[in-house]
């Protein structure tokens, strides 16, 4: 018969050493299962959590976060340029080094400090008319919409505005299409048109809870705005903070009773926050914009530089950007045409 070490007499003394250590284990299984229990029902007490942490104020950012997100490292002081660089015949140049560019601030020639052109991720609003005139035309644009996420960084984040006379929230920060596309199917087609209400407010929301430092907004509308309560100028003027977004306009203008009042709004928009301003002929022709807007923002090149006129005496600058190189004819760089610096405590893009 074989030996049971526990029970055989002659091993009495075995026996109980084994007990005691079998003991002891089950109490650390015990101790285990008591923190596993605790951290579950009280994660903030958790002794790692797994949820990303926002970075404290001025702290400096890495190059790659707990998430193996792509951010960039900068100077408080520092201002960063996002730029998109095409030749006479609008085709994207993404070959230049730093080298090539010249950066002037109201006039005077500024050092650039870091250089990237890595496909860095952003914080992008997507909003869309949601007015009664655009009830026949939101299956192709939401269609539009999804593509261009599908065409982006898959690290993007992602926020979905609805407007019409009102502005609504309807998807907060996700990379989830399948979350996108259900805000994306909440019409309700009416009213008027608050575009730029809706603009300046989705503005704010990529300043306060983005978690990049590059920030997009594409804005699709088909009309006139008729009910915002902020002008143009005062709309650009909130765009163009420190750190504002860039805004891709596609005006879907049609037989817009004054097209070009509203063609003209969108244009200056999106030309004095370094992004571009579509007019399509068709609503077929919104899709292929939506994947060129894609591109455009994955092919910039970021450009930072600390201001010889200190950030801290405020004011409104105006950028201008230029880039020559060996082997290209004219250059045309799209950047911001300018930007109020804070005059606070808080750096460009800090959280």
């Amino acid at each position: 018969m074989p030996e049971q070490v526990i029970t055989h007499p002659k091993n009495r003394h075995s026996g109980i050493a084994i007990f005691l250590l079998f003991l002891l284990g089950a109490l650390c299984t015990f101790s285990a299962t008591q923190l596993r229990s605790q951290s579950a029902t009280n994660p903030d007490k958790s002794p790692q959590s797994n949820t990303p942490q926002a970075p404290a104020a001025n702290s400096p950012q890495q190059p790659v976060d707990e998430n193996g997100t792509y951010v960039i490292r900068k100077d408080v002081d520092e201002v960063l340029l996002h730029a998109t660089v095409v030749d006479d015949k609008q085709h994207i140049i993404t070959d230049l080094n730093r080298d090539a560019f010249t950066v002037l601030e109201d006039g005077k020639p500024q050092k650039i400090i870091s250089f990237h052109h890595e496909d860095i991720p952003v914080s992008m609003g997507i909003v869309i008319d949601n007015s009664g005139s655009m009830r026949e035309k939101r299956a192709k644009v939401n269609q539009a919409a999804l593509n261009l996420v599908r065409a982006s960084n898959p690290q993007d984040e992602v926020f979905i505005v609805n407007f019409n006379d009102e502005y609504y929230l309807d998807q907060d920060f996700t990379n989830d299409l399948l979350k996108l596309k259900e805000a994306l199917e909440k019409i309700d087609a009416r009213g008027g048109t608050a575009m730029r209400d809706a603009l300046v407010a989705s503005a704010d929301h990529l300043a306060k809870d983005a978690r990049l430092d590059r920030k997009v907004l594409l804005v699709v509308t088909d009309g006139e705005d008729n009910a915002s309560r902020d002008s143009l100028e005062e709309t650009v003027r909130q765009l163009q903070e420190e750190n504002g977004p860039a805004v891709y306009a596609i005006g879907i203008l049609g037989d817009e009773e004054h097209p070009k009042r509203a063609k003209r709004a969108l244009e200056i928009i999106a030309e004095r926050t370094g992004g571009l301003a579509f007019f399509p002929k068709t609503l077929d022709e919104v899709d292929e914009i939506s994947r060129r807007v894609a591109h455009d923002i994955r092919s910039q090149y970021t450009i930072g530089y600390k201001p010889t006129n200190p950030k801290a005496s405020g004011g409104f600058r105006i950028i201008k950007v230029e880039a020559k190189a060996k082997g290209h004819g004219k250059l045309i760089v799209r950047t911001k045409s300018g930007y109020y610096a804070r005059t606070g405590a808080i750096a460009s893009g800090a959280k």
